[in-house]
């Protein structure tokens, strides 16, 4: 299977602290499904801004979509993120912009016709239960309602790559259960997705999913070959 995403002897230090991330190797299948696990500052969510090109690393190689992204300048770095998907644990919504707005932010931004943005924003608003807040703006959400329109922005243009920091903390279990089911579904239509989760009950719900586990900045089980729970039949 080709691969979208490699790392090589990775590390990543802030400032003039000790290493966050270090000597991480790994390489993410094109059209694959993972989880991230570790505990609470194992380095969870600087591993996934490496992923999704928000932070470079102190040293090593990190190649994405074939490219080293090390070396790559910074004008070409717009071009790379429009490809990757992004659920951030703090939503980073658009405050002035309605939730339908902020949905189709990722369509216009990609210069898809207005036209054409209507169905997907209207199908996707159904898919995550917010069809009836359409019009409102994120001051005026829940938690779980700005976790789901930060999902539906986030999927909404069929990324190559999806990156989710906690995607399902701040909703309930069936809403969890429906979200992931969405990120499965654009899995099968050719996106790689690396989910960032301490949830072990969701490593079940993705029969075909592959595991990262970190310990204070290493990565356990590189080859995502280790499982835990065991995995059982999808409901």
């Amino acid at each position: 299977m080709a691969s979208i995403v490699q790392f090589e002897n990775v590390g990543l230090r802030y400032g003039t602290g000790p290493e966050t991330l270090s000597d991480v190797s790994f390489q993410l299948g094109r059209g694959s499904f993972y989880f991230l696990t570790g505990a609470s500052g194992a380095g969870k969510t600087s591993l996934l801004r490496l992923l999704y090109l928000a932070q470079r690393p102190s040293r090593g190689i990190i190649r994405l979509f074939g490219e080293d992204t090390v070396l790559l300048p910074r004008t070409r770095l717009p071009g790379f993120r429009r490809r990757i998907g992004v659920v951030f644990q703090d939503f980073r919504l658009v405050p002035h912009l309605s939730t339908w707005d902020n949905v189709a932010l990722p369509l216009r931004v990609a210069g898809v016709p207005e036209e054409d943005v209507e169905q997907p924003v209207r199908e996707m608003l159904a898919w995550v239960g917010l069809t009836d807040r359409a019009n409102a703006r994120p001051a005026t959400l829940s938690g779980g309602e700005q976790q789901r329109v930060a999902i539906a922005r986030a999927v909404i243009g069929r990324p190559e790559m999806l990156v989710a920091d906690e995607p399902t903390g701040n909703v309930d279990p069936d809403m969890a259960e429906r979200l992931l089911h969405l990120f499965d579904s654009l899995n099968k239509l050719g996106t790689t997705v690396v989910v960032a989760t301490h949830d072990f009950q969701l490593l079940n719900r993705i029969p075909d999913a592959q595991m990262m586990r970190l310990d204070k900045g290493r990565l356990l089980d590189p080859t995502g070959a280790l499982r835990y729970p065991p995995p059982r039949s999808r409901p």
